[in-house]
């Protein structure tokens, strides 16, 4: 199981790896032998991506149904680094927990990877953009196994130095740099307290191994475990882009539209919400840092569906979709209910990678991301149109789609929250969780309308989408259906019928009211009722503006006001040097004139001067 695990992080290493180092030579060999540029990049670097994928992909089944059959941890440890103090152990630790969610990263990348074959067909750096999706999907795995914190701390940081590559890589647009520059610089705001996080329990614990500091936990002081958890929540809020650090995932959107499916469904995001669930019984017994994830989900949750609703652009429309998603999950976490949150994270993984994927086929054959311009297209794109409503409805909880279960689950236990957080948290979650679902029904039906119904509004011909980008979407579409049915095994996860009722109810009035105002004017949109709000919700209530404000530009003032002093203090003290030792040289080389009378009157000159020096002071 232990050797198992570890090839499934290391076959889309090795992949990265051949794909950096060969793709491009590849690449040149193929076309050198008369291969057409447009095929090229599918029979070679995409070979070196897929494949290894799709072993990956069956070893982590196999994993999975091993422990779905003899359930337990297995840990292993591959070596121990000595470094003076606590060692660092280069381990794996599988366990059912890690499994799913390893199965979860290997089959949207999978998808994604194929998909990426025709989506980014004629790009020339295709090779290399393959290759990160590779070692971005192998830094995820090996946070998902690792079985020590500073191991995971690996994985964690390799994944943002990879998103900064596939955030920016048509690196030529300036929106592309600077949102990828963006989130790299917000995600390592939130990293310091994650790594500070680590030494904490580390220190505290007396081991940074995963299994060793939760054994420890009781032993520690609960200041200690308190710090630690809260030093650990900077760091989800930055992963799984939640307030205040959720910036910078609506920006990331002007990447590929691949990436913002592999970023918002099997990596990025989705390894804050893993690392507290993998952690959770340190967070039991800190209730005061659940009660700090519960506030932050809760603002999350609410303020990002309500900022959904306003979007113009439909990536951006499912970009805070997913922070309010997210937002479910610790909200799950928060009440108590970690295999609620884990469902959902499941589930989430499904339709989010359907909907991006989904979405990239329509901006695909529209050539724009705008709602304004889609219309009309279910019946030039049936693949797209059958598959994306599968993925709305379980976005928006539509029983019998697998959103509807996972969110039923977190519902249910926020009504009576287990981890001892206050009450006021948990009836703020609770009432938070249920305004969402109305909210999340409205913006789902409102961008579901938008692009498939009304009047066709796009200037190209519309057509469904090449067979690589189709048939990953509608292979999404299964789990997205029917992945909420795994859940009735357990008690916890089956639907409650007060609940259900309630989340089936308010999703109904969400979905109806956004219908009843797009029917009124097909041709447009049903935002427009939101009047001078829009422009609030739109700009999600302001708070890049206010960031801004209040610490870019200070930080700008400051660095004009360095570079100022640098110019007119340190550069003139450095470039005035030159000319000083100039004209002191020049002062030094007059007595050095090559003239013998100038030196023997020299010398004759400090003689007299010792001899009148000795004769008035001795």
């Amino acid at each position: 199981m232990i050797a198992l695990g570890s090839l499934v992080v290391l076959l889309p290493f090795l992949a990265a790896c051949a794909g950096i180092f060969g793709g491009p030579r590849l690449s040149r060999a193929l076309e050198s032998h008369g291969v057409p540029g447009r095929w090229w990049p599918r029979n070679g670097p995409a070979l070196i991506a897929v494949v290894p994928m799709m072993a990956a992909t069956l070893l982590s089944l196999i994993v999975a149904a091993a422990l779905w059959l003899h359930p337990g941890a297995r840990a292993g440890a591959l070596t121990t680094v000595a470094t003076g103090a606590l060692p660092i152990t280069v381990g794996v630790q599988v366990d059912g927990l890690a499994a799913v969610v390893a199965l979860m990263v290997c089959c949207v990348a999978l998808a994604v990877q194929i998909y990426s074959i025709a989506y980014m067909a004629e790009d020339p750096r295709y090779s290399s953009y393959a290759a990160f999706i590779s070692l971005f999907t192998a830094a995820m795995l090996l946070v998902v196994f690792a079985g020590d914190l500073l191991v995971l701390y690996v994985g964690w940081e390799v994944m943002g130095v990879c998103s900064y590559f596939l955030i920016g890589h048509h690196w030529e647009d300036r929106a592309n740099s600077r949102a990828a520059v963006k989130a790299f610089l917000v995600t390592r705001i939130g990293d310091v307290g994650f790594l500070l996080g680590i030494f904490v329990l580390g220190v505290g614990a007396g081991t940074f191994r995963i299994d060793g500091v939760l054994a420890r936990v009781g032993a520690m002081p609960g200041t200690v475990v308190l710090a630690g958890t809260l030093l650990l929540l900077a760091g989800v809020a930055g992963k799984s882009a939640q307030f205040p650090l959720h910036t910078w995932l609506p920006d990331a959107m002007a990447g590929p539209t691949p990436i913002s499916a592999l970023i918002h469904a099997a990596t990025m995001v989705a390894a804050g919400v893993y690392v507290v669930a993998r952690l959770y019984p340190a967070f039991l017994a800190a209730p005061t840092a659940l009660a700090v994830l519960g506030c932050m989900a809760a603002i999350s949750m609410l303020g990002a569906a309500l900022a959904a609703l306003a979007q113009a652009d439909l990536k951006r429309v499912l970009a805070y979709s997913t922070i309010s998603q997210l937002a479910y999950m610790a909200a799950g976490l928060a009440v108590g209910t970690r295999s609620g949150a884990v469902f959902h994270l499941l589930t989430h993984g499904a339709f989010k990678a359907l909907l991006f994927l989904a979405a990239g086929c329509v901006i695909f054959v529209t050539g724009t991301n705008m709602l304004r311009d889609y219309g009309g297209l279910r019946h030039a794109m049936p693949i797209t149109f059958w598959s994306m409503t599968v993925g709305f409805a379980a976005l928006a909880g539509v029983p019998p789609v697998s959103g509807f279960f996972s969110k039923d689950a977190i519902i249910e236990a926020a009504q009576h929250p287990r981890s001892g957080i206050p009450g006021t948290v948990g009836l703020i979650v609770y009432v938070t969780l249920l305004i969402t679902v109305a909210v999340t029904a409205a913006y789902a039906t409102r961008a579901w309308l938008l692009t498939f119904f009304g009047a066709a509004r796009t200037g190209r011909p519309a057509r469904e989408a090449p067979r690589l980008m189709s048939w990953p979407v509608a292979a999404l579409a299964v789990p997205a259906l029917l992945l909420g049915f795994l859940g009735l095994g357990a008690p916890e996860l089956r639907p409650h019928p007060v609940s259900a009722a309630l989340s089936v109810l308010l999703t109904a009035a969400g979905a109806y009211a956004a219908y009843a105002i797009w029917n009124r004017a097909p041709a447009e949109d049903p935002a427009r009722v939101l009047g001078p709000v829009r422009a609030t919700l739109e700009r999600a209530f302001f708070v890049d503006e206010l960031y801004a404000r209040l610490i870019v530009s200070p930080v700008l003032a400051l660095a004009r006001a360095v570079v100022r002093v640098d110019r007119g203090t340190i550069d003139a003290a450095v470039r005035g040097s030159g000319p000083l030792a100039g004209r002191l040289g020049e002062l030094l080389r007059r007595p050095q004139n090559g003239n013998p009378q100038t030196y023997l009157t020299g010398a004759l000159a400090g003689m007299a001067l010792i001899v009148i020096a000795v004769v008035i002071f001795v």
